[in-house]
């Protein structure tokens, strides 16, 4: 019974590929891996230029958000610049002026604050 099945759906695949070769111009058809092609490049296009940056990008922000420590000058995603004052496991406090201290997410720190160079003396 098995040899039956077997022999019967190798009957179909070669007829099925005897029917393509048959109906290709030309008299020789093109592997099939051929149209497969487009989509593979399209897939390793995508992973190179788009998910692989962003996941580099998040393990840098993941490590900055690591490192960070009592004193740090950061920015965070709301756009408040502040001196972290306490690290919680979740939580930061900010202080974003004097007497002024603020509790936010650890997750939405975006990153150190630049240096600001001092206006040049005229």
């Amino acid at each position: 019974m098995r040899s039956s099945f077997i022999f019967t759906l190798s009957f179909i695949f070669v007829h099925a590929a005897l029917a393509q070769e048959a109906a290709a111009p030309g008299g020789q058809a093109a592997p099939t891996w051929i149209s497969f092609f487009p989509i593979i490049v399209i897939f390793a296009f995508m992973y190179f230029f788009m998910i692989r940056p962003q996941a580099k990008k998040q393990k840098e922000h993941q490590a900055m958000l690591e490192a960070l420590k009592v004193g740090d000058q950061v920015i965070t995603n709301s756009g408040f610049f502040g001196r972290v004052s306490e690290i919680n496991e979740q939580s930061v406090n900010l202080t974003i002026a004097t007497g002024v201290v603020v509790k936010i997410l650890r997750s939405q720190i975006m990153g150190p604050q630049a240096q600001a160079n001092p206006p040049a003396k005229t």
